[in-house]
């Protein structure tokens, strides 16, 4: 995609499965890539790994909950990099439990890392895109904010809102050049999942019923998520804004 020639794309969440995934093959077309991750030695194994392949990347330490943090580390990576074309949010985290096990201090955990922490990263890095009239953002949201996940009552939730900050987002700044897409993983071998499968009673079990459920007959990979992403932040998808696709193996087909 030469369109994503020296652009600057910042990934949150960079040094894990799908994040990395995402870091590589924006490196790989030619972008300028700022690994943001909480985990430093996480993200600097990230740059390491494109550099080593002749991309261009640098690892910057954020915490997504902190707006402090957040509008220094975009600051950095901007004066570094250059002005940022591409923000990829890709940062979550979960706890499977049922809504009634779980308490308040969890919910406080996970609305802050999948819900404020984009909000943060949106209000950062929004004005310099409208200012320069042009920008792509791809927010990495779930299927169970499609079509629910038992277990998953407060993530569902968190990207839910995600997905309507997404679409308003889209209406309030298209005349501006600025696109925001959604994509959302099916089962992905993350340590996401597997944190679900270690917690399972029989994990092998597990596996089977998800590999079954799939209409592909296999768990989703992190390379499986990152040409989605790559597409949205590209200007092959110029004229598409506010959607949502579901990366999933045909597990969901939503219309």
């Amino acid at each position: 995609m030469e369109k994503l020639e020296n652009k600057t794309v910042i990934v949150t969440g960079g040094g894990g499965g799908i994040g990395s995934a995402t870091c590589r093959r924006f490196a790989a077309e030619g972008a300028k890539v700022a690994v943001f991750d909480r985990n430093l030695e996480a993200a600097q194994r990230v740059v390491a790994e494109i550099k080593a392949a002749g991309g261009t990347a640098q690892a910057f330490q954020c915490n997504i909950t902190d707006r402090a943090e957040v509008d220094a580390a975009v600051a950095a990576a901007q004066a570094a990099l250059g002005p940022i074309a591409v923000l990829v949010n890709n940062a979550g985290w979960d706890v499977f439990k049922p809504f009634l096990k779980t308490v308040p201090a969890e919910w406080e955990q996970l609305i802050a890392i999948n819900l404020t922490g984009a909000l943060h990263m949106h209000h950062a890095v929004l004005p310099g895109m409208v200012e320069r009239k042009y920008g792509r953002i791809v927010n990495v949201a779930s299927d169970a904010a499609r079509g629910g996940s038992s277990g998953e009552a407060v993530y569902a939730a968190c990207k839910g809102g995600l997905v309507a900050l997404s679409k308003t987002l889209a209406r309030e700044h298209a005349r501006q050049g600025i696109s925001v897409n959604v994509v959302c993983p099916g089962p992905t071998d993350t340590a996401l999942l597997a944190d679900v499968v270690d917690g399972a009673r029989d994990p092998v079990k597990l596996i089977e019923a998800f590999k079954n459920a799939i209409p592909m007959g296999r768990i989703g990979q992190p390379d499986d998520l990152a040409g989605a992403i790559v597409f949205f932040g590209s200007d092959d998808a110029a004229f598409i804004t506010g959607q949502v696709i579901s990366v999933s193996g045909g597990l969901t087909m939503h219309g």
